[in-house]
């Protein structure tokens, strides 16, 4: 199993850092995977930038962030009535809760990025869904406030949760192309396989797995 059965929002990772180079110049974060602690620093806000691995007792600042990407990506895709609700962070809390604290989603991996103590972003990955993919994993979100896109916490969560020399999959909204250049960039492409889901539809793009065209 690989995520807790929450209802699903239209796309699962579209609210990336932005795919920019890193403020300063073009290092990016420092990130080693497997790490509990990622450190790196963004010039432009003047504060240190951490990404680390997610505990429990982060579920509702995990849950605030997730719903204010939400609301900043969604609005005009989803009803206002479900972004608005006002028992929607209490749903996200206990989302969070399940995954990073059962024992079934002990597979997944969940990362934190945080500045002065207040979680600005999330990611999670696990294994695919389905047993015969071509690839070994999954990444089921990644969101950043929008204030904070460009700091670098995109690349550092992405990397936080899938090692770059893993074989990887993902779902992206479609048109979204900043999303998709994001992914682009740290080398996933789009392979063919479309869907549509809660009326939005997604393409998938894949890392380290041949697709048809050969690539």
């Amino acid at each position: 199993m690989n995520a807790p059965t929450e209802p699903r929002r239209p796309g699962y990772v579209r609210g990336v850092g932005r795919h920019a180079t890193w403020p300063g110049g073009d290092r990016p974060p420092r990130v080693r995977f497997g790490e509990q602690l990622i450190a790196a620093y963004a010039p432009v806000v003047g504060s240190p930038l951490t990404v680390r691995l997610a505990r429990v007792e982060d579920a509702a600042q995990m849950a605030w962030v997730h719903v204010r990407c939400w609301q900043e990506t969604y609005r005009g895709l989803m009803s206002d009535a479900v972004l608005d609700d006002p028992s929607l962070p209490a749903a996200r809390e206990r989302f969070w809760t399940v995954a990073l604290s059962d024992e079934r989603y002990r597979r997944n991996r969940a990362a934190v990025a945080e500045r002065d103590g207040k979680v600005i972003g999330i990611a999670m990955s696990g294994p695919p869904p389905d047993a015969a993919a071509e690839w070994v994993r999954q990444l089921h979100l990644l969101y950043v406030r929008a204030a904070d896109h460009g700091t670098g916490a995109g690349p550092a969560l992405l990397r936080a949760v899938i090692d770059p020399t893993e074989s990887a999959a993902l779902w992206v909204a479609d048109p979204n192309p900043r999303a998709q250049a994001f992914y682009r960039k740290h080398g996933f492409i789009a392979d063919g396989v479309v869907q549509v889901e809660d009326g939005v539809r997604e393409i998938r793009m894949v890392r380290g797995v041949r697709t048809p065209d050969g690539c």
